[in-house]
């Protein structure tokens, strides 16, 4: 089984990605992104994103009404079917879903996201949370069918509401449910960068015990993204593939042993 999240950067190649796609020979889950589209779907709302950092250092998009139906336009919305369409022109099967349908990703709503804005600490409280379980059964039946399923946020907490959610921490989830043995993340870089600005720092494997050490020297949304990828690591998956979204054939040249491999 592969989980492949799809980064939601403009310079994602999403026709290569859905070339590579109809010539794997296994099961695969989709998970995609669509922040740079959001981002502009709010903008022509007359919303400007807003960017929180808790205490402990961990920035997140503050999701209000308004970010959230930004979220469900962009994703779930206009995204998330001209991936499918792009699917099923090759062959695949697809079926869009968000973790709402079918409560395929269901989550607890947080309880405040402590922050310091002016000196004080204080607690926000948004529609965001955490996934907390996997509707394992529904996806097993569309796979187990000849779908295949493309997943994206929102998802539901326990009174079925929608609630903005990390894809990071979907994947984690996702791959505990189905246990999937390779979990390929699609970015635009080569892979993962010592130094942005240069391509000769592209590290080609990484230790467990080197993602906990990068994890404590970096700041900001990058943290939270070391902190999901070393709680994955820390699991049952053989293999993490960090890999480039923009070239020609993304899914097959991180299959070939591309980018950055996490074993």
């Amino acid at each position: 089984m592969l989980i492949i999240k799809i980064g939601g950067g403009d310079a994602i190649n999403l026709t290569g990605i859905a070339d590579d796609l109809a010539a794997l020979d296994r099961p695969f889950v989709i998970v995609h992104g669509a922040n740079a589209l959001r981002d502009r779907v709010a903008t022509r709302m007359g919303y400007e994103k807003q960017v929180i950092t808790s205490a402990s250092g961990y920035q997140s998009v503050f999701s209000d009404e308004p970010a959230l139906d930004a979220i469900l336009m962009a994703y779930s919305g206009l995204r998330n079917k001209r991936l499918v369409e792009l699917c099923q022109q090759r062959g695949i099967n697809a079926v869009g879903l968000t973790g709402l349908d079918g409560r395929v990703i269901q989550g607890e709503r947080n309880r405040g996201i402590r922050v310091v804005e002016g000196g004080k600490r204080m607690l926000k409280r948004d529609l965001s949370g955490k996934p907390r379980s996997v509707n394992a059964p529904l996806l097993h039946l569309l796979l187990d069918n000849g779908y295949t399923p493309v997943l994206t946020i929102p998802i539901a907490d326990a009174d079925g509401h929608a609630i903005n959610s990390e894809n990071d921490d979907i994947v984690l989830r996702l791959q505990q449910a189905l246990d999937a043995n390779t979990v390929l993340q699609l970015i635009e870089a080569p892979g993962f960068m010592n130094d942005m600005d240069d391509p000769g720092s592209l590290e080609r494997t990484l230790s467990r015990g080197e993602l906990a050490e990068r994890e404590a020297r970096v700041e900001g949304r990058m943290k939270r993204k070391m902190h999901a990828l070393n709680r994955l690591a820390g699991g049952t998956v053989r293999e993490i593939i960090i890999a480039d979204g923009r070239t020609a054939h993304p899914v097959a040249d991180a299959l070939a042993g591309g980018g950055t491999w996490i074993r």
